[in-house]
């Protein structure tokens, strides 16, 4: 590994490099916060793809790319006098600090989940909602984990974790009742519940429900793309098959899972 002296040198040069493109590169020239906003998010969901990968290499690469946005909208941020890198990691540094005083403070803690709540406490004691980190862009599965992650740092949660089932089959109900209504409104909001509460279920048994969901979509594109070839491969194409024939070769598939 890196020593400190070579961290510290590569990140100046980081910084050096992103002063000469600022001046000299056309395109960096004029790049704003707002113009930069969709490219971080493609790559914070390049760096998600190679962590559930577990491809290291790509990892380390994605990290960069993030890294260099951060540089990015700190020299922004300096150019307007608003902000520089040294305010954002000053910042940081204060941040974490602050909220782990059972590190740089007298505060005892036996859990990770005594940090959790310890970190949502001190939140409150600084004005803010329990909910009020939530960003409003997430995708809705994510946004819905961690808003019930949050509510249960203050206690806001099921006493047993297998209460939730009677939850789901509540919310299961009521939207086959709607679903009997035809009533498109009622329907969509009574499936939204359903799946709150399903993904409240995962929340309790410790599944990340955006990765469950994810690995579900990768495998069910390959057992796709193997009906589709094993289907070419006869001389024959899906739409002239009937779903007997295809579920035939589907479970075929699940043998090279």
């Amino acid at each position: 590994m890196n020593s400190l002296e070579e961290k510290l040198k590569v990140f100046r040069e980081l910084l050096e490099i992103m002063d000469r493109l600022r001046k000299e590169c056309p395109w960096d020239k004029t790049q704003t916060n707002e113009s930069l906003r969709n490219l971080t998010i493609e790559e914070t969901y390049e760096l998600a793809d190679a962590i559930l990968e577990k491809d290291q290499n790509e990892i380390m690469k994605e990290l960069g790319d993030l890294l260099l946005h951060i540089v990015f909208y700190a020299k922004i941020g300096s150019e307007t006098e608003d902000f520089d890198i040294a305010d954002v990691t000053r910042n940081l540094n204060e941040k974490l600090i602050y909220r782990h005083p059972h590190i740089f403070g007298d505060t005892n803690v036996n859990s990770a989940e005594d940090v959790k709540r310890n970190w949502e406490e001190l939140k409150m004691r600084e004005g803010k909602s329990v909910l009020q980190g939530v960003p409003r862009s997430l995708p809705a599965m994510i946004k819905a984990n961690r808003i019930q992650e949050k509510v249960k740092a203050v206690g806001f949660d099921w006493d047993e974790r297998e209460q939730v089932w009677d939850k789901v089959r509540e919310e299961l109900s009521e939207l086959e009742e709607e679903v009997k209504k035809e009533d498109r409104d009622r329907m969509e909001s009574e499936f939204g519940d359903l799946l709150f509460s399903v993904i409240n279920a995962a929340r309790l048994y410790g599944i990340d429900p955006e990765t469950a969901l994810e690995k579900t979509n990768l495998k069910f594109i390959r057992r796709f793309n193997y009906l589709e070839q094993n289907t070419l491969k006869k001389g024959r194409k899906l739409r002239d098959m009937n779903l007997d024939e295809m579920n035939g070769i589907w479970e075929q598939a699940k043998d090279y899972d």
